[in-house]
Protein backbone atom coordinates (compact mmCIF):
# COMPACT_ATOMS: atom_id res chain seq x y z
CA UNK A 1 0.00 0.00 0.00
CA UNK A 2 2.60 2.43 1.07
CA UNK A 3 4.73 1.70 -2.47
CA UNK A 4 1.84 2.51 -4.39
CA UNK A 5 2.03 5.96 -2.55
CA UNK A 6 4.98 6.47 -3.33
CA UNK A 7 4.29 6.50 -6.47
CA UNK A 8 1.68 9.16 -6.71
CA UNK A 9 2.50 12.80 -8.03
CA UNK A 10 2.51 14.76 -4.50
CA UNK A 11 2.73 17.84 -6.12
CA UNK A 12 -0.39 17.75 -8.69
CA UNK A 13 -2.15 15.42 -5.47
CA UNK A 14 -1.78 18.59 -2.83
CA UNK A 15 -2.55 20.90 -5.40
CA UNK A 16 -5.88 19.29 -6.00
CA UNK A 17 -6.23 18.80 -2.43
CA UNK A 18 -5.83 22.64 -1.78
CA UNK A 19 -8.19 23.87 -4.57
CA UNK A 20 -10.94 21.52 -3.45
CA UNK A 21 -10.49 22.64 0.14
CA UNK A 22 -10.29 26.23 -0.65
CA UNK A 23 -13.32 26.27 -3.32
CA UNK A 24 -15.20 24.54 -0.93
CA UNK A 25 -14.56 26.90 2.29
CA UNK A 26 -15.30 29.95 0.27
CA UNK A 27 -18.95 28.68 -0.33
CA UNK A 28 -19.16 27.19 2.91
CA UNK A 29 -18.19 31.05 4.34
CA UNK A 30 -20.39 32.70 1.58
CA UNK A 31 -23.44 30.61 2.29
CA UNK A 32 -23.27 31.44 5.96
CA UNK A 33 -22.52 35.36 5.75
CA UNK A 34 -25.99 35.60 2.88
CA UNK A 35 -28.37 33.37 5.76
CA UNK A 36 -27.08 35.91 8.13
CA UNK A 37 -28.19 39.09 5.66
CA UNK A 38 -31.36 36.88 5.19
CA UNK A 39 -32.02 36.54 9.03
CA UNK A 40 -31.46 39.41 10.50
CA UNK A 41 -32.17 43.39 10.07
CA UNK A 42 -28.82 44.80 10.48
CA UNK A 43 -26.28 44.76 7.39
CA UNK A 44 -23.34 43.10 6.97
CA UNK A 45 -19.76 45.06 7.68
CA UNK A 46 -18.56 43.10 4.42
CA UNK A 47 -19.90 41.46 1.06
CA UNK A 48 -20.52 37.92 1.40
CA UNK A 49 -18.10 36.88 -0.78
CA UNK A 50 -14.87 38.24 1.56
CA UNK A 51 -16.32 36.36 4.34
CA UNK A 52 -15.69 32.95 1.77
CA UNK A 53 -12.14 34.25 0.60
CA UNK A 54 -11.69 35.00 4.86
CA UNK A 55 -12.78 31.13 5.16
CA UNK A 56 -11.22 29.67 2.44
CA UNK A 57 -7.86 31.79 3.15
CA UNK A 58 -7.65 29.84 6.79
CA UNK A 59 -8.64 26.98 4.98
CA UNK A 60 -6.10 27.13 2.78
CA UNK A 61 -3.05 29.30 4.13
CA UNK A 62 -2.24 26.17 6.71
CA UNK A 63 -2.51 23.11 4.24
CA UNK A 64 -0.16 25.63 2.05
CA UNK A 65 2.06 25.91 4.71
CA UNK A 66 1.97 21.87 4.97
CA UNK A 67 2.85 21.24 1.54
CA UNK A 68 5.83 23.68 1.57
CA UNK A 69 7.00 21.94 4.52
CA UNK A 70 6.85 18.48 2.50
CA UNK A 71 8.48 20.15 -0.80
CA UNK A 72 11.53 21.09 1.67
CA UNK A 73 12.06 18.42 4.00
CA UNK A 74 10.04 15.72 2.67
CA UNK A 75 12.86 14.02 0.97
CA UNK A 76 15.52 14.44 3.34
CA UNK A 77 13.17 13.03 6.47
CA UNK A 78 12.27 9.90 3.80
CA UNK A 79 16.59 10.10 3.58
CA UNK A 80 17.33 10.43 7.07
CA UNK A 81 14.51 7.24 8.23
CA UNK A 82 16.24 5.18 5.12
CA UNK A 83 19.47 5.49 6.59
CA UNK A 84 18.18 4.53 10.02
CA UNK A 85 17.44 1.54 8.67
CA UNK A 86 20.58 0.71 6.76
CA UNK A 87 22.70 -2.04 7.48
CA UNK A 88 25.92 -1.23 9.58
CA UNK A 89 28.14 -1.13 6.76
CA UNK A 90 26.26 1.18 4.77
CA UNK A 91 26.37 3.54 7.88
CA UNK A 92 30.48 3.32 7.78
CA UNK A 93 30.16 4.67 3.93
CA UNK A 94 31.64 8.06 3.86
CA UNK A 95 28.95 10.88 3.00
CA UNK A 96 29.80 11.68 -0.64
CA UNK A 97 29.93 7.60 -1.08
CA UNK A 98 26.32 7.62 0.83
CA UNK A 99 24.91 10.53 -1.08
CA UNK A 100 25.58 8.86 -4.38
CA UNK A 101 24.36 5.98 -3.53
CA UNK A 102 21.03 7.40 -2.45
CA UNK A 103 21.13 9.12 -5.60
CA UNK A 104 20.80 6.34 -7.37
CA UNK A 105 18.09 4.64 -5.39
CA UNK A 106 15.93 7.97 -5.28
CA UNK A 107 16.18 7.90 -9.43
CA UNK A 108 15.01 4.70 -9.27
CA UNK A 109 11.68 5.10 -7.24
CA UNK A 110 10.79 8.02 -9.41
CA UNK A 111 11.35 5.60 -12.34
CA UNK A 112 8.71 3.35 -11.06
CA UNK A 113 11.02 0.76 -9.12
CA UNK A 114 14.06 -1.23 -9.41
CA UNK A 115 14.05 -4.17 -11.69
CA UNK A 116 17.33 -5.02 -12.34
CA UNK A 117 19.66 -8.16 -10.19
CA UNK A 118 20.76 -5.95 -7.27
CA UNK A 119 18.71 -7.34 -4.63
CA UNK A 120 19.76 -5.02 -2.27
CA UNK A 121 19.58 -2.16 -4.32
CA UNK A 122 15.84 -3.39 -4.78
CA UNK A 123 15.72 -3.75 -1.85
CA UNK A 124 16.19 -0.83 -0.24
CA UNK A 125 14.44 0.86 -3.05
CA UNK A 126 11.10 -0.88 -2.63
CA UNK A 127 12.04 0.23 1.42
CA UNK A 128 12.52 3.83 0.34
CA UNK A 129 9.12 4.13 -1.65
CA UNK A 130 7.36 2.44 1.22
CA UNK A 131 8.91 5.18 3.64
CA UNK A 132 8.05 7.49 1.25
CA UNK A 133 4.47 6.45 1.12
CA UNK A 134 4.29 6.77 4.60
CA UNK A 135 5.69 10.40 5.12
CA UNK A 136 3.35 11.12 2.05
CA UNK A 137 0.27 9.88 3.68
CA UNK A 138 1.13 11.71 6.48
CA UNK A 139 1.80 14.97 5.39
CA UNK A 140 -2.05 14.40 3.60
CA UNK A 141 -3.28 13.83 6.50
CA UNK A 142 -1.39 16.49 7.95
CA UNK A 143 -3.00 18.88 6.06
CA UNK A 144 -6.59 17.58 6.21
CA UNK A 145 -6.19 18.32 10.02
CA UNK A 146 -4.65 21.79 9.58
CA UNK A 147 -7.07 22.93 7.01
CA UNK A 148 -10.16 21.67 9.19
CA UNK A 149 -8.71 23.33 12.12
CA UNK A 150 -8.76 26.87 10.50
CA UNK A 151 -12.08 26.19 8.61
CA UNK A 152 -13.58 25.93 11.81
CA UNK A 153 -11.87 28.93 13.76
CA UNK A 154 -12.85 30.73 10.70
CA UNK A 155 -15.86 29.80 10.27
CA UNK A 156 -16.43 30.59 13.87
CA UNK A 157 -15.48 34.29 13.65
CA UNK A 158 -18.59 34.72 10.81
CA UNK A 159 -21.19 37.42 11.82
CA UNK A 160 -22.52 40.31 10.69
CA UNK A 161 -20.24 42.40 12.46
CA UNK A 162 -17.22 41.53 11.48
CA UNK A 163 -15.35 42.93 9.10
CA UNK A 164 -14.00 40.25 6.80
CA UNK A 165 -13.30 42.36 3.91
CA UNK A 166 -9.92 43.91 6.43
CA UNK A 167 -9.23 40.88 7.52
CA UNK A 168 -9.09 39.64 3.84
CA UNK A 169 -6.71 42.84 2.67
CA UNK A 170 -4.65 42.27 5.43
CA UNK A 171 -3.93 38.73 4.51
CA UNK A 172 -3.71 39.81 0.62
CA UNK A 173 -0.70 42.53 2.30
CA UNK A 174 1.12 39.91 3.93
CA UNK A 175 0.92 37.78 1.17
CA UNK A 176 2.82 40.10 -0.99
CA UNK A 177 5.05 40.57 2.16
CA UNK A 178 6.21 37.33 1.33
CA UNK A 179 6.67 37.36 -1.69
CA UNK A 180 8.93 40.52 -2.28
CA UNK A 181 10.60 38.72 1.33
CA UNK A 182 11.02 35.38 -0.73
CA UNK A 183 12.69 37.23 -3.93
CA UNK A 184 14.43 39.47 -1.17
CA UNK A 185 15.85 36.46 0.56
CA UNK A 186 17.02 34.59 -2.76
CA UNK A 187 18.88 37.31 -3.79
CA UNK A 188 21.07 37.17 -0.38
CA UNK A 189 20.67 33.77 -0.25
CA UNK A 190 22.83 33.86 -3.65
CA UNK A 191 25.29 36.45 -2.85
CA UNK A 192 25.94 34.78 0.58
CA UNK A 193 26.84 31.30 -1.04
CA UNK A 194 29.07 33.36 -3.72
CA UNK A 195 30.94 34.79 -0.96
CA UNK A 196 31.00 32.00 1.00
CA UNK A 197 32.86 29.56 -1.34
CA UNK A 198 34.88 32.84 -2.86
CA UNK A 199 36.18 33.38 0.40
CA UNK A 200 37.30 29.94 0.21
CA UNK A 201 39.00 29.86 -3.12
CA UNK A 202 40.67 33.18 -1.98
CA UNK A 203 41.94 31.31 1.54
CA UNK A 204 43.86 29.55 -1.13
CA UNK A 205 44.85 31.43 -3.90
CA UNK A 206 45.69 35.53 -2.89
CA UNK A 207 42.85 37.15 -4.27
CA UNK A 208 44.91 40.00 -6.24
CA UNK A 209 46.50 37.25 -7.89
CA UNK A 210 43.02 35.84 -9.44
CA UNK A 211 42.06 39.37 -9.97
CA UNK A 212 45.19 40.77 -11.89
CA UNK A 213 47.12 37.38 -12.92
CA UNK A 214 47.34 37.14 -16.85
CA UNK A 215 47.54 33.42 -16.98
CA UNK A 216 44.24 30.88 -16.94
CA UNK A 217 45.08 27.17 -16.72
CA UNK A 218 42.20 26.10 -13.85
CA UNK A 219 42.00 22.41 -15.09
CA UNK A 220 45.34 21.67 -13.86
CA UNK A 221 44.60 24.01 -10.57
CA UNK A 222 47.98 25.62 -11.18
CA UNK A 223 47.08 29.49 -12.40
CA UNK A 224 44.01 31.70 -11.80
CA UNK A 225 44.46 34.54 -13.31
CA UNK A 226 41.27 35.92 -14.36
CA UNK A 227 42.02 39.02 -16.48
CA UNK A 228 42.28 36.70 -19.94
CA UNK A 229 38.93 36.24 -19.12
CA UNK A 230 37.49 39.58 -18.10
CA UNK A 231 39.17 40.68 -21.08
CA UNK A 232 37.49 38.20 -23.32
CA UNK A 233 34.19 38.89 -21.62
CA UNK A 234 33.79 42.33 -22.38
CA UNK A 235 35.63 42.50 -25.78
CA UNK A 236 32.56 40.16 -26.79
CA UNK A 237 30.07 42.10 -25.25
CA UNK A 238 31.69 45.39 -26.44
CA UNK A 239 31.39 44.04 -30.17
CA UNK A 240 27.72 42.71 -29.91
CA UNK A 241 26.50 46.00 -27.81
CA UNK A 242 28.62 47.86 -30.93
CA UNK A 243 26.30 45.97 -33.20
CA UNK A 244 22.91 45.60 -30.87
CA UNK A 245 22.66 49.34 -29.35
CA UNK A 246 22.48 51.53 -32.42
CA UNK A 247 20.61 48.88 -34.83
CA UNK A 248 17.89 48.14 -32.12
CA UNK A 249 18.07 51.92 -31.30
CA UNK A 250 17.52 53.15 -34.76
CA UNK A 251 15.08 50.59 -35.75
CA UNK A 252 12.95 51.36 -32.67
CA UNK A 253 12.86 55.06 -33.80
CA UNK A 254 12.10 53.84 -37.01
CA UNK A 255 9.24 51.72 -35.78
CA UNK A 256 7.91 54.24 -33.72
CA UNK A 257 7.56 57.57 -35.38
CA UNK A 258 8.35 56.77 -38.67
CA UNK A 259 6.74 53.81 -39.75
CA UNK A 260 2.85 53.44 -40.79
CA UNK A 261 0.95 51.43 -39.18
CA UNK A 262 1.02 48.66 -41.81
CA UNK A 263 4.64 48.33 -42.05
CA UNK A 264 4.99 48.19 -38.28
CA UNK A 265 2.40 45.75 -38.03
CA UNK A 266 5.30 43.49 -40.01
CA UNK A 267 8.47 44.69 -39.12
CA UNK A 268 8.00 44.46 -35.32
CA UNK A 269 7.15 40.84 -34.91
CA UNK A 270 9.86 40.39 -37.46
CA UNK A 271 12.43 41.85 -35.31
CA UNK A 272 10.92 40.15 -31.86
CA UNK A 273 10.81 36.41 -33.80
CA UNK A 274 14.85 37.06 -33.04
CA UNK A 275 14.31 36.64 -29.59
CA UNK A 276 12.87 33.50 -29.66
CA UNK A 277 15.46 32.01 -31.57
CA UNK A 278 17.30 29.31 -29.31
CA UNK A 279 20.92 30.50 -28.79
CA UNK A 280 22.37 26.91 -30.15
CA UNK A 281 21.00 27.98 -33.85
CA UNK A 282 22.92 31.13 -33.43
CA UNK A 283 26.03 29.41 -32.20
CA UNK A 284 25.33 26.98 -35.30
CA UNK A 285 25.30 30.16 -37.47
CA UNK A 286 28.40 31.85 -36.20
CA UNK A 287 29.85 28.52 -36.47
CA UNK A 288 29.09 27.52 -39.54
CA UNK A 289 28.62 31.12 -41.93
CA UNK A 290 30.08 33.80 -39.59
CA UNK A 291 33.38 32.12 -38.82
CA UNK A 292 34.61 31.65 -41.50
CA UNK A 293 33.45 34.70 -43.83
CA UNK A 294 35.71 36.67 -41.17
CA UNK A 295 38.30 33.91 -41.61
CA UNK A 296 38.46 34.50 -45.03
CA UNK A 297 38.07 37.99 -45.06
CA UNK A 298 41.05 38.08 -42.72
CA UNK A 299 43.33 36.22 -44.72
CA UNK A 300 42.42 38.42 -47.32
CA UNK A 301 43.85 41.34 -45.79
CA UNK A 302 46.37 39.62 -44.55
CA UNK A 303 47.37 38.41 -48.04
CA UNK A 304 47.10 41.51 -49.39
CA UNK A 305 49.15 43.70 -46.81
CA UNK A 306 51.92 41.03 -47.19
CA UNK A 307 51.81 41.09 -51.01
CA UNK A 308 51.75 44.97 -50.55
CA UNK A 309 54.73 44.61 -48.33
CA UNK A 310 53.26 46.61 -45.93
CA UNK A 311 54.05 44.31 -43.29
CA UNK A 312 56.25 41.22 -43.09
CA UNK A 313 53.93 39.04 -41.18
CA UNK A 314 50.47 38.50 -41.19
CA UNK A 315 48.82 41.43 -39.08
CA UNK A 316 45.39 39.31 -38.06
CA UNK A 317 45.29 35.64 -36.34
CA UNK A 318 42.43 34.86 -38.50
CA UNK A 319 41.53 31.93 -36.45
CA UNK A 320 38.21 29.33 -37.32
CA UNK A 321 36.73 30.31 -34.31
CA UNK A 322 37.05 34.00 -33.08
CA UNK A 323 35.71 36.64 -30.71
CA UNK A 324 34.82 38.99 -33.60
CA UNK A 325 32.08 36.06 -35.11
CA UNK A 326 30.84 35.67 -31.34
CA UNK A 327 30.15 39.18 -30.63
CA UNK A 328 28.51 40.18 -34.38
CA UNK A 329 25.91 37.26 -33.62
CA UNK A 330 25.57 38.23 -29.93
CA UNK A 331 24.68 41.20 -31.31
CA UNK A 332 22.33 40.19 -33.93
CA UNK A 333 20.42 38.20 -31.10
CA UNK A 334 20.40 41.08 -28.35
CA UNK A 335 18.59 43.56 -30.74
CA UNK A 336 15.33 42.72 -29.76
CA UNK A 337 16.21 43.18 -26.19
CA UNK A 338 17.13 46.80 -27.17
CA UNK A 339 14.21 47.26 -29.98
CA UNK A 340 11.54 45.81 -28.34
CA UNK A 341 11.90 47.99 -24.86
CA UNK A 342 12.76 51.16 -26.71
CA UNK A 343 9.87 51.36 -29.02
CA UNK A 344 7.57 50.65 -26.00
CA UNK A 345 9.76 53.38 -24.12
CA UNK A 346 9.63 55.37 -26.91
CA UNK A 347 5.80 55.08 -27.77
CA UNK A 348 4.99 56.05 -24.07
CA UNK A 349 6.34 59.59 -24.44
CA UNK A 350 3.53 61.75 -24.02
CA UNK A 351 2.34 63.07 -27.67
CA UNK A 352 1.81 66.78 -26.14
CA UNK A 353 5.50 66.92 -25.90
CA UNK A 354 5.52 66.41 -29.41
CA UNK A 355 2.67 68.71 -30.54
CA UNK A 356 4.79 71.58 -28.45
CA UNK A 357 8.18 70.66 -30.47
CA UNK A 358 6.13 71.14 -33.23
CA UNK A 359 4.15 73.88 -32.81
CA UNK A 360 7.54 75.89 -32.31
CA UNK A 361 8.82 75.26 -35.61
CA UNK A 362 10.94 71.91 -34.86
CA UNK A 363 11.22 69.07 -37.26
CA UNK A 364 10.01 65.47 -36.83
CA UNK A 365 14.03 64.43 -36.58
CA UNK A 366 14.98 67.37 -34.13
CA UNK A 367 11.96 67.13 -32.10
CA UNK A 368 12.99 63.24 -32.17
CA UNK A 369 16.27 64.38 -31.30
CA UNK A 370 15.81 67.16 -28.69
CA UNK A 371 12.41 65.97 -26.69
CA UNK A 372 11.93 62.43 -27.68
CA UNK A 373 14.95 60.96 -26.99
CA UNK A 374 15.64 62.58 -23.85
CA UNK A 375 12.43 61.70 -21.98
CA UNK A 376 12.60 58.26 -23.10
CA UNK A 377 16.51 58.07 -22.20
CA UNK A 378 15.67 56.41 -19.03
CA UNK A 379 13.56 53.48 -20.60
CA UNK A 380 16.37 53.31 -23.43
CA UNK A 381 19.12 53.31 -21.16
CA UNK A 382 17.62 50.38 -19.11
CA UNK A 383 16.79 48.39 -22.65
CA UNK A 384 20.38 48.59 -23.43
CA UNK A 385 21.33 47.35 -19.58
CA UNK A 386 19.20 44.40 -20.03
CA UNK A 387 20.77 43.45 -23.34
CA UNK A 388 24.19 44.02 -22.04
CA UNK A 389 23.68 41.56 -19.33
CA UNK A 390 22.40 39.11 -21.74
CA UNK A 391 25.41 39.58 -23.77
CA UNK A 392 27.45 39.05 -20.74
CA UNK A 393 25.65 36.08 -19.30
CA UNK A 394 25.89 34.26 -23.04
CA UNK A 395 27.23 31.08 -22.84
CA UNK A 396 26.26 28.46 -25.75
CA UNK A 397 27.25 30.86 -29.07
CA UNK A 398 30.72 31.98 -27.14
CA UNK A 399 31.64 28.19 -26.99
CA UNK A 400 30.85 27.13 -30.45
CA UNK A 401 32.09 30.07 -32.08
CA UNK A 402 34.33 32.18 -30.09
CA UNK A 403 36.48 29.15 -28.67
CA UNK A 404 37.48 27.97 -25.36
CA UNK A 405 41.29 29.62 -25.14
CA UNK A 406 42.11 32.32 -22.41
CA UNK A 407 44.26 34.56 -23.12
CA UNK A 408 44.15 38.45 -23.98
CA UNK A 409 44.63 39.60 -27.75
CA UNK A 410 43.59 42.75 -28.79
CA UNK A 411 42.97 40.65 -32.28
CA UNK A 412 38.85 40.32 -33.07
CA UNK A 413 39.88 37.20 -35.21
CA UNK A 414 42.00 35.65 -32.57
CA UNK A 415 39.90 32.95 -30.35
CA UNK A 416 39.08 33.93 -26.79
CA UNK A 417 36.79 32.97 -24.12
CA UNK A 418 34.40 34.22 -21.17
CA UNK A 419 33.66 34.15 -18.14
CA UNK A 420 30.34 32.69 -17.85
CA UNK A 421 31.94 29.56 -20.33
CA UNK A 422 34.75 29.04 -17.86
CA UNK A 423 32.30 28.50 -15.15
CA UNK A 424 30.27 25.52 -17.30
CA UNK A 425 33.91 24.17 -17.95
CA UNK A 426 34.59 24.03 -14.21
CA UNK A 427 31.25 22.32 -12.49
CA UNK A 428 31.17 19.66 -15.18
CA UNK A 429 33.01 16.42 -14.73
CA UNK A 430 34.20 14.54 -11.19
CA UNK A 431 36.10 17.23 -9.83
CA UNK A 432 35.96 17.50 -5.91
CA UNK A 433 33.97 20.45 -4.77
CA UNK A 434 36.61 21.45 -2.87
CA UNK A 435 39.29 21.29 -4.78
CA UNK A 436 40.73 25.26 -5.93
CA UNK A 437 39.36 24.89 -9.84
CA UNK A 438 35.84 23.96 -8.79
CA UNK A 439 36.12 27.03 -5.99
CA UNK A 440 37.48 29.36 -8.66
CA UNK A 441 34.11 29.01 -10.54
CA UNK A 442 32.37 30.63 -7.62
CA UNK A 443 35.09 33.25 -7.37
CA UNK A 444 34.60 33.80 -11.08
CA UNK A 445 30.56 34.26 -10.70
CA UNK A 446 31.21 36.80 -7.66
CA UNK A 447 33.10 39.19 -9.92
CA UNK A 448 30.69 38.83 -12.56
CA UNK A 449 27.57 39.66 -9.96
CA UNK A 450 29.92 42.69 -8.80
CA UNK A 451 30.76 43.99 -12.36
CA UNK A 452 26.60 43.60 -13.18
CA UNK A 453 25.57 45.10 -10.16
CA UNK A 454 28.37 48.31 -10.97
CA UNK A 455 26.29 48.74 -14.08
CA UNK A 456 22.92 48.64 -12.56
CA UNK A 457 24.35 51.95 -10.02
CA UNK A 458 25.35 53.78 -12.84
CA UNK A 459 22.20 52.90 -14.93
CA UNK A 460 20.68 53.83 -11.78
CA UNK A 461 22.20 57.24 -11.88
CA UNK A 462 22.24 58.27 -14.79
CA UNK A 463 18.34 57.31 -15.36
CA UNK A 464 17.71 59.62 -11.92
CA UNK A 465 19.42 62.14 -13.45
CA UNK A 466 17.57 62.62 -16.28
CA UNK A 467 14.13 61.75 -14.58
CA UNK A 468 14.66 65.23 -12.33
CA UNK A 469 15.46 66.93 -15.65
CA UNK A 470 11.97 65.63 -17.57
CA UNK A 471 9.78 64.71 -15.02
Amino acid sequence: MFQQLGHLPMGWLMFALLAMLASGAFFVGRVQAERFSDATASRLHSRPNYHGYFVAMWTFGPALAVALGYGLLGEPIVRSILVSELPANFQKMPDVELGVYLDAVTRAAIQGGYSGGDRVFSAITSRFLEIEGLVKLCTIGLALLSAAAGFLLARRRIVPSFRARNSVEKGLEILLFLCAAIAIATTVGIIASLLYESLRFFAEIPFWDFLFGTRWNAQTSAEFGALPLFFGTFMIALIAMLIAAPVGLFAAIYLSEYAGPKVRAWVKPILEILAGIPTVVYGFFALLVVAPAIRSLAIWVNTTLMSAGLTAEPLLAAQPTSALAAGLVMGIMVIPFVSSLSDDVINAVPQTLRDAAYAMGATKSETVKHVVLPAALPGIIASLLLAVSRAIGETMIVVMAAGQRARISADPTADLTTITVQIVALLTGETEFDSPKTLSAFALGLVLFAVTLVFNLIALRVVQKYREKYD
